[in-house]
């Protein structure tokens, strides 16, 4: 039997409306239905002295707390592992609680099983958002509790690049770069990195439309400097640039272009990201902090007003399909 049109008009109102309400919890927008990121709150990031850590055991060093699936979180540990960060600073990753909406800790760290916990242990007012990545510093001198050295991934980034290490650790961002990497910084973040989420979470069909050109013109934008002056987006060195740009990309075919609608054209359109991200990926310590299947079970799963199912599809092995896009590329 067919559902009366009446019906189907009143209950698809009704869904907009809910939808609305969830959105405006899950990310907030502007008048004009264009997704607005709430910033972060501890913007002076703290990087403690090679002394200050040198007779710490190593629990009490400072924790560096990530997610998995978060792509924000992803650049920090990136820089953790091309720099071999460990013994100076300890990693954690957190779990996403579907069903709770929040990031949780197990085993519990200083008496605390979830990321919001652990930020009121250190100090943080209550209306300041639990996010990763972070790094905590669990026995900071003249403080009686933990503190917060900092929680803003695109600052963290340069941070763990200055972080204190006792190894021949890579620079990420020598000083004769630095104007680059900035003046790449000002490309993607807010067109790239920010812009999957400005196209996924967009209110209405103008603020999609908007966002989905601007993505895609930075991704042509990305793809002809690269055809010019590759491998790297600086040349022939890696950078903080390519460390912020590519848990974007990576994510591309299981993420964002089927759940947030970055579909006007496929990845592989782009010859030199492609080829970019294989070279990319295929640095060991890079493949290490790739789970695809976390990625989607956190994705699907968890943003609940994208995907009410909460089914989370199959996807392609990440390592085959990157390897099979243009197979020549010599890594």
């Amino acid at each position: 039997m067919s559902i009366p049109s009446p019906v189907v008009v009143a209950a698809r109102k009704s869904w907009q409306w809910q939808w609305q309400q969830l959105m405006n919890g899950l990310a907030p927008a502007d008048k004009d239905g264009n997704y607005c990121r709430p910033k972060s709150e501890h913007l002076k990031a703290k990087i403690p002295s090679k002394e200050s850590l040198a007779n710490r055991s190593s629990q009490d060093l400072p924790h560096l707390i990530i997610g998995r699936s978060c792509p924000w979180a992803h650049r920090t540990w990136l820089i953790y592992q091309l720099r071999s960060l460990k013994n100076s600073l300890n990693l954690r990753i957190a779990d996403v609680d579907q069903n709770g909406g929040r990031w949780t800790l197990n085993p519990p760290w200083l008496g605390c099983n979830s990321l919001l916990s652990l930020y009121k242990l250190c100090g943080a007012p209550p209306n300041h958002r639990a996010t990763v990545p972070v790094i905590i510093d669990p026995v900071a001198s003249n403080n009686s509790y933990p503190i917060i050295l900092g929680n803003e991934s695109a600052q963290l980034v340069e941070v763990l690049n200055e972080w204190p290490t006792n190894n021949n650790a890579p620079d990420l961002e020598p000083i004769e770069l630095k104007e680059e990497i900035a003046n790449w910084q000002k490309l993607i973040q807010p067109y790239i990195n920010d812009g999957v989420y400005r196209c996924g979470f967009a209110r209405n069909q103008s603020a999609y439309n908007k966002a989905c050109t601007e993505l895609f013109d930075a991704l042509k934008e990305v793809n002809q400097s690269l055809s010019k002056k590759g491998p790297w987006l600086c040349g022939e060195k890696l950078t903080i640039a390519d460390i912020r740009l590519f848990p974007t990309l990576i994510r591309w075919e299981m993420i964002y272009m089927p759940l947030f609608g970055c579909s006007k054209e496929p990845i592989w359109a782009y010859k030199y990201i492609c080829e970019w991200r294989k070279k990319l990926l295929a640095i060991p310590s890079v493949i290490e902090t790739c789970d695809s299947k976390s990625w989607r079970n956190d994705y699907f799963g968890a943003l609940f007003p994208l995907r009410p199912s909460n089914i989370v599809p199959d996807g392609p092995d990440l390592i085959e399909m990157v390897a099979s896009q243009f197979p020549h590329v010599n890594d």
